[in-house]
């Protein structure tokens, strides 16, 4: 498969069938308290003080979002999956938390330039059939100055599953990279004082962790 397009509808829809039970697992939803003081923890360390204006692209269910909101920042969350963007609703008001959900697609945001300070995003570059163009848009959103920070890993399955059977050779970062890897990618697209932190702690994930996660960050050049 070539058409870019097919591939996204592909994509969305294997999230749209995933939204109703994404956060059952142990390793994508916040399950107790521990689990949710220590994402606190590591958030706070990489976003800085609050408020600030965060756009959460690939937000899914919202459980970074929802995260973030609970520090102070101001948080808009962008998902292409409408049934991933139900479920965020639905949590961010039993919380009684102001967050903003848009559909959306990562490579070509509806936001101005310069409207945030922040760009998050979880687990997303390896579905992205373009990530160097999101990457690109994250800077252009961010501005000069502002920072991406990404929750990412290196999954290497052995197999690809359900929609991803049929595209998982058009997505250039299918399966994630070892940071190291990424960190060239981030700097190739621009970003600057890359740095990033392992995040092997198995209260953060409900479980010892079965991949290599972490979170990855950068500037946008002035």
């Amino acid at each position: 498969m070539t058409d870019r397009s097919d591939v996204k509808k592909l994509v969305k829809r294997h999230w749209n069938g995933r939204a109703e039970t994404f956060d059952d697992e142990a390793h994508h939803g916040i399950h107790g308290e521990d689990q949710r003081e220590r994402w606190l923890s590591v958030l706070d360390r990489w976003t800085g003080e609050a408020p600030q204006r965060v756009l959460d692209v690939g937000c899914g269910t919202g459980v970074i979002s929802l995260l973030l909101a609970g520090l102070g920042h101001d948080v808009t969350g962008v998902d292409v999956a409408p049934a991933m963007l139900e479920q965020a609703r639905d949590k961010a008001h039993r919380a009684g938390l102001s967050v903003e959900f848009q559909r959306g697609d990562a490579e070509v945001l509806a936001v101005r330039d310069d409207a945030v300070d922040l760009v998050t995003a979880r687990h997303l570059l390896w579905t992205l059939p373009d990530p160097e163009t999101a990457l690109r848009e994250w800077q252009r959103v961010a501005g000069p100055g502002g920072r991406i920070l990404l929750i990412e890993g290196f999954w290497d399955h052995p197999e690809p599953w359900d929609e991803y059977e049929e595209v998982h050779g058009d997505l250039p970062l299918y399966d994630g990279r070892p940071p190291g890897e990424l960190r060239e990618v981030l700097e190739k697209a621009g970003l600057r004082d890359v740095e990033h932190e392992p995040l092997d702690d198995p209260v953060l994930w409900g479980r010892e962790p079965r991949h290599e996660y972490y979170a990855i960050a950068g500037t946008v050049p002035r």
